[in-house]
């Protein structure tokens, strides 16, 4: 949709999203841990957290094992054949600018992994694509910097187009603005070795939908969780691994690791090098 169609059909537009939100069903978080193990076996584990808004916190199912989450870590595990250590920090209603408050509020553990779902929120507060982009690039390098993450991965926004819930032209108007921001994340992640934009092919029905008719059900979040798995395992795994196969180590021994390498080289091989934003 055009900036001038756009403008012409602002008065509308106004008009469907306010009836919009209050007619829409109010659904709760997914109850459940929001940190846990997957896998019993000893040894050094990946840790991953997933951050971000509604999505990630699981609205729209019941609890957190049949939420993205769960379905990530589950066939993360699976996959790898090494346990997988989580953690959930997530609310619903956040844009990524507020999701980068609330994690520096109140800094999640260390993670390996870092999978943010956010974007939805960004569009229905019309925040630009160039505007969330660099609020996507400040919430990546806390992330590597900050919260130690060595690899952050950007979960597709979903095709708002294709939402139940929104009348037309609301839902056109929407879905075209995540398109530009899904394409801008893709192009941005796209230059760089720590951060990734994982690709995901669903098709979203009201069957497939939460009853609100704008958040996941479970047969979504399975197919997100298992494309985010297969995207960690297949594009980020290999690289986190040491020069001699061995996997990552955990946050103790890569500390006295580094000061050990620090005593004999001036560069800490373990540090991911970082691109422009």
């Amino acid at each position: 949709m055009s900036f001038a169609l756009k403008l012409a059909l602002a008065p509308l537009l106004i008009a469907q999203a306010i009836a919009t939100r209050r007619r829409a069903l109010v659904l709760p978080e997914a109850e459940g841990a929001r940190a846990g193990r997957v896998g019993a076996a000893p040894g050094p584990a990946l840790r991953v957290l997933v951050a971000g808004d509604s999505s990630a916190a699981g609205v729209g199912v019941a609890r957190q094992r049949h939420a993205v989450v769960g379905h990530l870590t589950r066939h993360l595990h699976q996959r790898l054949g090494i346990p997988v250590e989580w953690t959930l920090r997530a609310r619903s209603g956040l844009t990524t600018r507020q999701l980068h408050a609330m994690l520096a509020a109140d800094p999640p553990p260390g993670a390996d992994v870092a999978v943010v779902i956010t974007g939805v929120n960004d569009v229905i507060d019309q925040v630009s694509w160039r505007r969330a982009v660099r609020h996507r690039a400040a919430l990546a390098a806390w992330l590597l910097d900050r919260c130690g993450a060595r690899h952050v991965v950007f979960a597709p926004l979903p095709a708002i187009g294709r939402f139940p819930l929104l009348p037309q032209p609301l839902r056109r108007c929407l879905g075209a603005d995540a398109a530009r921001h899904d394409a801008a994340l893709a192009r941005w992640s796209a230059g760089r070795a720590d951060v990734s934009h994982a690709c995901i092919e669903i098709e979203l029905t009201a069957d497939t939908m939460a009853p609100d008719g704008f958040h996941p059900g479970e047969p979504v979040y399975r197919v997100c969780g298992e494309a985010l798995a297969r995207h960690i395992a297949d594009s980020v795994w290999p690289a986190l691994q040491r020069d001699d196969g061995r996997p990552i180590v955990d946050a103790g021994e890569r500390r006295a690791q580094s000061a050990a390498e620090a005593a004999s080289a001036p560069i800490d091989l373990d540090r991911p090098t970082r691109n422009p934003a």
